[in-house]
């Protein structure tokens, strides 16, 4: 059965409570970028790509391709809820002969692709793009840039190919939280009016809220203009969920103190409470419109 958007905004709160959880376990990982680009992971696993542990094997499946590859945490967390390994394997995060390392690496199940090194995601989902339209394929790509890793060049020499073989089977992510590693990106390397930049290029460019459920829905189901490749801006929040966190640059990395990480756990169990609360509240009406409960 497929989930509302508020089953789906639950799901997220969830989620990102699990990414603190393993990061304070492992003792490190990228705290910020990975509570920013979470509702796309989850909207994308749950309700757009065509993938799943029973067909990542098959020709056919839509691939994803994550290039902001230090906000692993977040697509590990997802692709375990998703069923592709036991939740629990998430516990040997960063530990000694582990597959849950700081990137994403093949031999974790689910993941397309090993990344990391910044500006490689992009060229390597417009190979796979072009070779789904040499295979007369009907899969669509899907990658995910952090709106800092756009420095890299490599990512211009690939948005210009993609335009040219006209891949309108790729979709280009921007996790736009505006913040990098040292600081503000428009301070480190300003890559603004970033929307007009990859229309020049040839993309077609759409704009959306990244922490609003139904409008990454309808954005990533859809295909960009024909003969186009697509790029998503999604603007986030770094740190999204958690006050102390949120659009501060030093959360790009680093794990939590004790105290810290209590707070944290805790605005997100009650803002989770909270939404259990509605959800049960409206179920109960629901029920009521309906004439009480059945007997």
């Amino acid at each position: 059965m497929s989930l509302t958007d508020r089953q789906l905004q639950l799901k997220s709160l969830r989620l990102r409570r699990r990414v603190l959880e393993i990061i304070k376990h492992a003792g490190a990982g990228h705290t910020g970028g990975s509570l920013s680009c979470l509702d796309i992971l989850n909207v994308l696993y749950n309700r757009v790509l065509r993938v799943s542990p029973e067909t990542f094997s098959s020709p056919d499946r839509d691939r994803y391709i994550q290039s902001k590859g230090h906000s692993v945490e977040a697509l590990f967390v997802v692709l375990a809820d998703r069923g592709f390994f036991p939740t629990e394997q998430l516990e040997t995060l960063c530990r000694y002969k582990s597959h849950f390392v700081g990137h994403p690496t093949r031999k974790v199940p689910g993941i397309e692709q090993n990344t990391g090194a910044l500006g490689h995601g992009l060229p390597i989902a417009t190979g796979v793009a072009i070779a789904g339209k040499l295979d007369n394929k009907d899969y669509r790509v899907f990658t995910l840039l952090g709106d800092g890793e756009l420095a890299e060049g490599s990512n211009w020499e690939a948005a210009m190919a993609a335009a040219h073989y006209d891949l309108d089977n790729l979709t280009a992510i921007v996790d736009h939280n505006t913040l990098q590693i040292t600081g503000r990106t428009r301070d480190v390397c300003s890559n603004e009016p970033l929307d007009e930049k990859f229309r020049a290029f040839g993309w077609d460019v759409r704009i959306v809220d990244g922490h609003s459920i139904a409008q990454l829905t309808e954005v990533l189901s859809t295909r960009g203009s024909e003969s186009r490749p697509g790029v998503v801006i999604a603007n986030t929040t770094k740190g999204r969920g958690v006050s102390f966190m949120e659009d501060v640059a030093k959360w790009h990395h680093g794990v939590p103190s004790d105290a810290e990480y209590a707070q944290a756990i805790k605005e997100l169990e009650d803002a989770i409470a909270r939404m259990e609360g509605e959800e049960e509240g409206k179920r109960k009406n629901d029920i009521g419109k309906m004439g009480g409960w059945p007997s």
